[in-house]
């Protein structure tokens, strides 16, 4: 299993007329969780692109348990329980700064070949730096 957690500020425009973070925003959380993750790991979207991979969404869960309000920072908890094979699922737990969970959620991506559009083997690379966290 490998957690990594990043911060992320609520901006103004990310927040509703009740003053709560608008629910559609939370998958641009998740991304920048699963872009962080990576980035830990010496990865990005850019260099899975340059190894033929792309990495489209599947399918996104997410759970509401308290609202996050404008200008609180969040800790985005983003795990991944299962070492990878033609998916990979992130998990993410939401923080405000009382340290409360605000929201759970998940995220199924596919690797996916560039040039045939099928469903491939994660690129060596990203394996090599993330399978020791599963031994």
């Amino acid at each position: 299993m490998y957690t990594y957690s990043t911060k992320i500020r609520v901006r103004y425009s990310e927040t509703d007329k009740m003053g709560f973070v608008y629910n559609g925003n939370y998958a641009q959380y998740y991304e920048v969780g699963r872009v962080e993750m990576l980035r830990s790991l010496g990865m990005t979207y850019g260099m899975m692109e340059e190894y033929g991979v792309m990495m489209p969404l599947v399918e996104m869960n997410s759970k509401f348990i308290k609202p996050a309000f404008y200008d609180q920072e969040i800790t985005i908890k983003t795990t991944v329980k299962d070492l990878p094979g033609a998916r990979i699922v992130f998990a993410y737990e939401l923080y405000n700064e009382d340290e409360e969970l605000i929201n759970t959620g998940s995220t199924t991506l596919a690797f996916i070949n560039i040039e045939r559009r099928r469903p491939c083997a994660p690129p060596k690379y990203f394996m090599d730096r993330i399978r020791h966290f599963f031994i």
